[in-house]
């Protein structure tokens, strides 16, 4: 048995020997260390899954393939959706917080919150978030010196309420269906009673806080309004096609802050297209990916605005579509479908 072992250990010695004395064979290893490539990780994590912030995701990942960055090659994507739920949220940004990830992405506001909260220092890309600072994820709209930064879509009202306006010219009054909890609903409550009293218009606002609520607050707002004007409220867009149907019944129009809705049923919307505030996002996350601080960034607000519009749903809410309204649209949407 000693000699056995004897034996295998001047084996070994003499293969280190060898190796040592064999400068390829040290510069094949070295070559294939230095090739095998670092693998980022980046964790993606939305409060529900709904068009929009489908689109968003979609166009951070498209973005970050489209420099280079693609999943399951050079970099890991990871997923998850809290399903509407403000505490899956929270156990959801532990668990990324846990894992270390080089970014993470916070898509709507509770769920950039709910990221912010557990951790200063690795680096959160906020998105689709109406109002950063209201939402305390930044102190201004300079770049933070945090570990945060992102991208807003922060609408300018006076456009959306020009559009409510052309649709129907002699507006009174409009619908605001929203939820209490979200901060990015009721900075646009807020600013809509700034704003429509201004023009002689009085704002109607009905909460929901689920969205199983929804049909029947907009159900509530018959014969008080002319039309409803839907923001990027969670709740609200995860549940359109129900807000659509209602809509319909009660015959008011819906006019939406987001282009993805006209599909789902509003008449128009003048609004951000969230795959390119996805783009826009992505090109923040590979900033940070390639060395650079999240707190040297400014907050974006994506600028381009598209007007999308439907004849088809306007005639089902009982309206007809001004021509010059039609005639400017970006994209004329077919009728939604009826569920």
């Amino acid at each position: 048995m000693k000699s056995m072992i004897r034996l295998f250990a001047a084996a070994t010695l003499g293969a280190g020997l060898l190796a040592a004395c064999n400068p390829e064979a040290q510069q094949d290893t070295a070559a294939s260390a230095a090739a095998a490539p670092t693998v980022k990780k980046v964790a993606i994590t939305a409060l529900v899954e709904h068009p929009a912030l489908d689109s968003v995701r979609k166009g951070v990942i498209d973005e970050l393939a489209a420099q280079g960055f693609k999943d399951g090659e050079n970099i890991k994507i990871n997923f998850q959706s809290a399903q509407g739920n403000t505490g899956t949220a929270a156990q959801i940004a532990k668990q990324f917080v846990g894992d270390k990830p080089d970014v993470i992405v916070g898509i709507a506001t509770p769920s950039a919150q709910a990221v912010a909260a557990v951790t200063d220092s690795i680096p959160l890309v906020f998105s689709a978030v109406t109002d950063p600072v209201a939402a305390k994820l930044v102190p201004s709209w300079e770049a933070s010196g945090t570990n945060v930064t992102g991208v807003s879509d922060l609408l300018p009202l006076d456009p959306q309420i020009d559009l409510m306006q052309k649709i129907i010219p002699n507006l009174k009054s409009v619908g605001y269906v929203y939820s209490p909890g979200e901060v990015n609903s009721t900075i646009v409550l807020k600013e809509l009673e700034e704003k429509l009293p201004a023009r002689g218009i009085k704002v109607e606002a009905v909460p929901a806080q689920r969205t199983t609520d929804i049909p029947m607050a907009t159900k509530s707002l018959q014969g008080k309004v002319d039309l409803i004007y839907t923001s990027l409220d969670n709740n609200v867009v995860s549940a359109y096609e129900s807000m659509y149907q209602a809509a319909t019944e009660v015959q008011i129009p819906l006019v939406a802050s987001d282009t993805d809705s006209v599909k789902r049923g509003a008449v128009a919307a003048l609004g951000v297209n969230y795959y390119d505030l996805g783009r826009e996002t992505g090109k923040v996350v590979v900033q940070i990916l390639n060395g650079k601080k999240p707190g040297e960034i400014p907050p974006q607000v994506v600028s381009t605005l598209d007007l999308y519009v439907s004849p088809a749903n306007a005639e089902a809410q009982g309206i007809t579509l001004p021509e010059e309204v039609v005639k400017s649209a970006k994209e004329v949407v077919g009728a939604a479908a009826q569920k």
